[in-house]
């Protein structure tokens, strides 16, 4: 039963020699569980053999979800624009520019005692590079109301894609980046001149976990630093871990 159930499932999704203009061997005719006979690369008896598979669309999302459902991507655009009000024209994002970085939004936890079936709040997440200050806010989203927010210095979370781009585009501005621009060019012929060029993927920096840290990374911790992995789209790696990017400072560092 399984090995003919994976054979129906080959026919009607790979289209070609099992697809419109044949039928594949082992292929059920007509969802009976029962082997196709005769002679392969006719049609089976049951008639002609399925045309190639068609991806269906997804039910529309909606804007608001219900109890413990994931936050909806309309939810997570109006808690992130309520988080930001009043905006704050001092804070600053990876790249410099006006506004936090934003780093996540995720579904809020009920409150204690609160009935199921309770208003949805969202946690956002956002990191002022002027200050180096992580920045959380609970919103509810019934309400529209922000009813928590709180601020802390030395606190590290994961780093957000727009931040690992930030610190890809460092790297290759920086004198370091001569080495991977090397490597690109050994591995595809080509300039390296932008991140879209590269694969990349990475996290923050922490110094406890090394034995020797320059001093020019001494306060990643309080700074907001990254490790990059990379490489070459659809080709080989670009080993990149011995260059730390300080985001709060704008440098670049060689480690080991």
């Amino acid at each position: 039963m399984a090995v003919t159930g994976t054979a129906v499932a080959v026919a009607v999704s790979l289209p070609g020699s099992a697809g419109a203009d044949e039928a594949a061997p082992g292929a059920s005719s007509g969802g009976t569980g029962q082997a196709a006979s005769g002679t392969p690369g006719e049609p089976s008896a049951a008639g002609r053999p399925p045309g190639p598979a068609t991806l269906a669309s997804a039910p529309p999302e909606g804007e608001k979800g219900i109890g413990t459902d994931p936050l909806t991507d309309d939810e997570l655009k109006r808690a992130e624009a309520l988080a930001l009000t009043p905006p704050a024209a001092s804070q600053r994002n990876a790249e410099g520019g006006r506004g936090p970085q934003h780093l996540a939004t995720e579904l809020a936890d009920p409150l204690p005692g609160e009935p199921s079936g309770g208003p949805r709040r969202a946690q956002v997440r956002f990191y002022d590079y002027k200050t180096d200050t992580l920045l959380t806010r609970t919103v509810n989203l019934d309400t529209g109301k922000v009813e928590q927010s709180g601020a802390q210095r030395g606190v590290q979370p994961s780093a957000h894609p727009e931040e690992l781009r930030a610190a890809l585009r460092l790297i290759l501005d920086s004198p370091l980046g001569k080495g991977v621009k090397e490597d690109y060019k050994d591995a595809t012929g080509k300039e390296l001149t932008s991140t879209d060029q590269l694969w990349f993927n990475g996290d923050v920096y922490r110094t406890y976990r090394e034995k020797d840290v320059p001093a020019s990374l001494a306060k990643c911790g309080e700074h907001r630093c990254v490790r990059l992995v990379t490489k070459v789209l659809n080709g080989s790696w670009i080993d990149t871990r011995n260059l730390i990017v300080d985001l709060s400072a704008g440098s670049v560092t060689r480690v080991g």
